[in-house]
């Protein structure tokens, strides 16, 4: 048991820290092949942040874990919304601009939307992952388009700046491409052996495990950055990074492990995770529509979000304990 808890830990540390190898060696390469620096934010750095979790639930759902590749995509979600948006917002309140109102949060409610639908008969099949993996790609079509047509040269600076994407030789770009890569996948492969391992050893299921230690643990790149764009300022990139990472791990991360192998799904999922998943998304357009002026994710929102954190956490754990 104390080494399932150690693998656990050194998992998730080399999970966060090769994935941040992945992200700088695959943005340089794409970088010296000349690749727009829009296209590097939107698909290399978009697919890097959310390595962790497609890792993770892929690898899952191989060794036929189906509640720790679902409670990874769908406790990543709810992690973002309530832990990291939470935390976020007490350290500096995040604007919540129109457009985010009129384009990424419906979407992110539709396909939540379609998501809880493919549960309602207990399994995700490849057939509904290949479809959530057709949404996903028509939406990652469109964006790219919709970027590359206006052209956006400031974001485009600001991405370049930000990732200082020339800073490794072609080389060792290559190098922490690969080798990044590699660590992801062995560091994923020792995370869901210690968690198998714990949840077996404590009689919990893996779905409880992947709801909470192995879905904060594969958040924490969109903790750093969502802090990071928020003290400095950049409140898009800070609620954008947590929009699409939630479009990522809904669509991309459920439908690559649903496609490796089907994933059983208990009724718990649909009542209980699955709502609490769809009403932060729905609380998200209370808070940006605002009452007086423009909406703000202010402190004390912030504060009701990582309550409602704490309450589902500790109603997990009481299940927990309720069954011992």
């Amino acid at each position: 048991m104390i080494f399932a808890s150690v693998a656990i830990v050194a998992g998730l540390l080399l999970l966060v820290w090769s994935a941040n190898r992945f992200v700088e060696g695959s943005a340089s390469t794409a970088s010296h092949f000349g690749m727009p620096p829009l296209l590097i934010g939107m698909v290399v750095v978009g697919f890097g942040t959310s390595a962790p979790e497609m890792v993770v639930s892929a690898l899952a759902a191989s060794q036929g874990n189906p509640g720790i590749a679902l409670g990874n995509a769908y406790g990543s979600n709810i992690t973002n919304i309530a832990l990291i948006l939470g935390i976020t917002a007490l350290i500096s309140p995040i604007a919540v601009h129109s457009q985010v109102l009129r384009k990424e949060l419906p979407i992110l409610a539709l396909v939540t939307g379609l998501a809880a639908w493919q549960l309602l008969d207990g399994e995700i099949t490849r057939v509904d992952a290949l479809v959530l993996l057709g949404v996903f790609g028509t939406l990652m079509t469109w964006t790219i388009w919709q970027g590359m047509r206006k052209k956006e040269d400031a974001l485009a600076s600001e991405i370049e700046q930000e990732l200082d994407v020339r800073a490794l030789p072609l080389r060792r770009a290559i190098f922490w491409l690969v080798a990044g890569l590699l660590l992801l996948i062995v560091s994923s492969r020792v995370l869901v052996w210690g968690a198998v391992e714990i949840a077996q050893g404590f009689g919990v299921s893996d779905l409880i495990i992947g709801l909470t230690i192995i879905a904060v643990g594969t958040s924490l790149p969109e903790l750093a950055s969502s802090i990071i764009a928020a003290r400095k300022g950049e409140h898009d990139i800070a609620l954008g990074n947590i929009l699409g990472s939630n479009l990522f791990n809904t669509l991309a991360v459920v439908g690559i492990a649903g496609t490796i192998h089907p994933l059983a799904v208990g009724p718990e999922v649909f009542n209980r995770d699955m709502l609490v998943m769809a009403a932060l998304t729905l609380s998200l357009f209370v808070i940006g529509y605002g009452f007086r002026g423009q909406g703000r994710i202010n402190r004390i929102e912030g504060t009701l979000l990582l309550a409602a954190y704490v309450g589902y956490t500790l109603y997990l754990l009481s299940t927990v304990f309720g069954q011992a």
